[in-house]
């Protein structure tokens, strides 16, 4: 029964009691049912209202994150006016969001063509908040804008060396001859290892030939030495032939192990495979030669690995052979190092290099390996690469079949760690037994 029929019956109740009182000399009683059907609606609505749907008025904290949030969602629609309708209305509440919104009103000025208007939301924000965490951000767009008017940034006039950096870079791509002397004065200069690394970055993708003659010297170890690394790989990434030519000189120059290791790693990415393969073949250090071979193998060099494998003396290059023959995907060389090698050694890299590369093809030459070796620690290896694979149905099948106690012992060890059904499967079969 609800409030309202309640205090109706409650009401017919009175009033039919009311002759009664009356015989007795009681007082009349005046009841006034549609009064207090009336006085039912009140209540009852005011007992049906959720409290939590009483509007309660937002704090500016609210309203203020409110219009910062409905302007990065026009960023994001690209409705650059909105967005700064926006940013307008959040920056006026002078809340802690007031510098955040200030630079995404200038990159949305920016974005709509608006780049005076920008520049000047930039300097208000440089004015209302110095330490503003968005100030770099800031700068970084201002130069952007700049740029896109035509003008040349503004490298003398930035204080802090990142901001610096980021002006010769913008500079350095409409006006590389002025850009690379203020980069070896950055480089000569007193900044941190960090920015120094950045300004190389910059100054190796400039493609004149005062840059690239900078960069070389760096590579050579005649100044900062501390880029030197950085040098010989940018040489590899960024530089044509005659940076590569550059390369060649400074390997064959130098007596240093670790600066010619850096060299091959930078033949590799440059795709230098003919510079590699004649320091794989002609180094008489075997750890370089075993360093080609390793970049060899990134590369895919497939064919001229097989060729290096059969007249390499080096027991430990011909292991890093198979390996990088496993990185390039060399399955069937592997599988013929398998059949054709006497040194036991070798014969274990291999499987393990089959065991790492996996598929069918692998695993079928893992299977017939096992089937036709005799030495039961070869067989172990077998073993442990069909795990490597997580080949379960091979497994169970060989621990099914196998005769001798210690190697059924060996799958049955490899299986227990595999998650396969199969395996568990086969588990569940040896304790029914």
């Amino acid at each position: 029964m609800t409030m309202r029929w309640t205090f109706v019956v409650a009401a017919l109740l009175a009033f039919l009691a009311a002759p009664r009182a009356m015989a007795q000399g009681e007082p009349d009683v005046d009841v006034d049912v549609a009064s207090a059907d009336f006085d039912v609606d009140e209540d009852e609505d005011a007992a049906d209202q959720d409290p939590d749907d009483e509007d309660e008025p937002e704090s500016a904290t609210e309203r203020e994150q409110d219009e910062y949030d409905s302007g990065t969602d026009a960023i994001d629609e690209e409705e650059w006016t909105q967005a700064v309708g926006h940013f307008d209305r959040a920056i006026a509440m002078k809340g802690k969001r007031a510098d955040a919104a200030l630079y995404w009103k200038a990159y949305a000025l920016t974005r709509a063509g608006r780049r005076p208007d920008a520049l000047a939301a930039i300097a208000q924000l440089e004015t209302s908040a110095p330490q503003s965490r968005w100030l770099d951000d800031a700068r970084a767009l201002e130069i952007e804008i700049r740029q896109g008017s035509g003008q040349r940034p503004a490298v003398e006039s930035q204080s802090d060396e990142e901001m610096k950096l980021i002006a010769i870079n913008s500079l350095m791509h409409r006006s590389p001859d002025e850009a690379v002397p203020m980069l070896e004065k950055f480089l000569a200069g007193s900044g941190s290892v960090k920015l120094k690394k950045k300004a190389l970055f910059v100054l190796s993708q400039g493609g004149s030939a005062r840059a690239r003659e900078v960069v070389t010297e760096i590579a050579r170890g005649r100044r900062n030495p501390q880029l030197q690394s950085e040098a010989l790989k940018y040489l590899g990434l960024f530089g044509g032939e005659q940076s590569r030519q550059a390369l060649a000189d400074i390997y064959a120059s130098s007596s240093d192990v670790d600066v010619k290791k850096e060299i091959l790693h930078s033949f590799m990415l440059s795709g230098d495979r003919t510079r590699v393969i004649a320091a794989a073949r002609g180094e008489k250090d075997a750890s370089l030669r075993d360093a080609a071979v390793k970049a060899l193998g990134i590369m895919g060099a497939q064919e001229e690995l097989w060729q290096l494998y059969k007249t390499e003396t080096s027991v430990p290059v011909r292991k890093g052979i198979l390996h990088a023959m496993f990185v390039g995907g060399a399955v069937d060389k592997l599988a013929e190092a398998l059949r054709t090698e006497r040194d036991p050694s070798l014969r274990a890299a291999a499987i393990h290099s089959l065991g790492l590369a996996g598929g069918p093809k692998s695993a079928d030459v893992l299977i017939a390996a096992y089937k036709s070796e005799s030495d039961p620690e070869v067989k172990k290896k077998v073993l442990h690469a069909l795990f490597l694979q997580g080949n379960a149905s091979a497994m169970v099948q060989i621990a099914r079949a196998e005769t001798n106690p210690e190697l059924r012992k060996s799958a049955v060890h490899w299986l227990s760690l595999m998650n396969s059904k199969e395996a568990t499967a086969f588990m569940m079969e040896i304790l029914d037994k």
